[in-house]
């Protein structure tokens, strides 16, 4: 049995108070093909279009991801919560199963993109930097597909939680 750092729960659980999106990564390649529900993804800036996302150093998929050095960050709608739980690990089917669930297509150099996802952006891994527990990753990107409609899928407080459009909103009020 260990004892838990203090601090580290702390962490977590103030960490837990961040509403983030939610989105698949996606790769393919010579190491193979695979995708991770990630909340830890972020921009750099806009010249390049650059990305930071993170990836727990002791998942299975961080070496394919930096063997094949390409990467899609997928952006999930509201209606896709399915496909976050499957890429999360939360149900038991197998990768090749979490990508026959779902429309995917081929994208810019094959990499999986999501059909019906709020943005899907692709791009090569500029640069890796291990911190503690995970892989940041900087992807510069090359591909930006963009859905003009859709609720968002946000992670909060250990749960998704789907988040209405703005013209969903002003279609209520």
């Amino acid at each position: 049995m260990t004892i838990q750092d203090p601090m580290k729960q702390t962490f977590r659980n103030a960490m837990a108070r961040f509403s983030a999106a939610v989105s698949v990564l996606t790769t393919q390649g010579e190491a193979g093909r695979c995708g991770i529900t990630a909340t830890a993804v972020c921009s750099v800036t806009d010249s390049p279009p650059t990305v930071l996302a993170c990836i727990n150093r002791n998942s299975a998929m961080n070496p394919v991801f930096k063997a094949n050095g390409r990467m899609c960050i997928n952006v999930l709608n509201g209606e896709q919560e399915i496909v976050a739980r499957h890429f999360a690990g939360m149900t038991d089917i197998d990768m090749d199963a979490r990508f026959a669930h779902e429309a995917w297509r081929e994208g810019r150099d094959g990499l999986p993109v999501l059909d019906g996802c709020l943005a899907s952006m692709e791009g090569r891994i500029e640069q890796v930097t291990e911190v503690g527990t995970h892989s940041i990753y900087l992807v510069v990107l090359d591909e930006i597909t963009v859905t003009e409609c859709g609720d968002g899928l946000v992670y909060f407080e250990r749960a998704f939680h789907r988040l209405a459009s703005k013209a969903e909103v002003l279609r209520a009020a």
